[in-house]
């Protein structure tokens, strides 16, 4: 298949599902609304100006104060040595979910693969398409195109957490995935403990500004995710490790 054509695959999905861009600027305020808002998760502005510059510093700030660094860097770039580990196993269509500016949506678009990314931020979004990937601005909990016939879907770059109740949301990949299908997820990294199940809550922060409105996120060893996989209907296939980032294949045991 050619690249143009499933280019044009893809495209057609993000036509006939929503916009593939940062929707319209809203509209002024009506008399008396004066109050700000603050902005919801990921649409906050450190996270925004981060996707920008394509550099942090960026963290998810626990209540607690304890921050997890956020590889703004890494996203912004080119797909590096682990990445290309889940690319070469990504088989058919491809469903990135959280695909943030897009680099692997990108990077499979480039290699004529159809793929289309989703995620709740439209400054990530807008990037991505900019790279030459297919992406709408959508969460995993809402209708989806193609919803039970993608071939792989992928979890990367901590995505597990979205949410914040990794059963929930592997239950729900049941349905977006199709039975043959297979699941990428990235765990928690090398030298984390594989039990560690940690259901929070974070904001994001850039360590100088307001952040955004708090929200639930998880975090998962390699252990800790595939008892959440079993237990919601996913075998492990595979596990490996490259550059210190840590995954697992899932598949459907009823598509074998």
């Amino acid at each position: 298949m050619t690249t143009a054509r499933t280019t044009a695959q893809a495209q057609a999905l993000v036509q006939a599902h929503g916009q593939a861009h940062a929707p319209a600027p809203p509209r002024s305020p009506a008399a008396g609304a004066l109050r700000p808002r603050r902005k919801a998760p990921w649409q906050a502005d450190p996270y925004t100006d981060a996707l920008r510059t394509g550099r942090g510093p960026l963290f998810l700030r626990r209540s607690d104060g304890w921050l997890l660094p956020l590889e703004v860097e890494r996203w912004c770039a080119e797909p590096d040595s682990a990445d290309l580990t889940v690319l070469e196993r990504c088989r058919g269509s491809v469903l990135d979910i959280g695909c943030g500016p897009g680099r692997l949506v990108a990077a499979l678009a480039s290699r004529g693969r159809p793929s289309l990314g989703i995620d709740i931020s439209p400054a990530a979004v807008a990037r991505a398409v900019r790279a030459g990937g297919s992406a709408l601005v959508r969460s995993v909990f809402d209708p989806l195109p193609r919803e039970g016939g993608w071939h792989t879907a992928l979890l990367m770059d901590g995505n597990i957490g979205i949410g914040g109740d990794p059963p929930a949301l592997l239950s729900r990949l049941t349905g977006v995935v199709g039975t043959a299908g297979s699941l990428i997820v990235e765990a928690a990294s090398a030298g984390t403990d594989a039990e560690l199940d940690e259901r929070v809550r974070v904001r994001v922060d850039n360590g100088n500004g307001a952040p955004g409105e708090a929200f639930s996120w998880a975090r998962v060893g390699v252990r800790a995710l595939i008892r959440h996989a079993r237990a919601t209907g996913w075998a492990p296939s595979e596990q490996w490790t490259v550059a210190g980032r840590r995954f697992v294949a899932l598949e459907r045991p009823d598509g074998r």
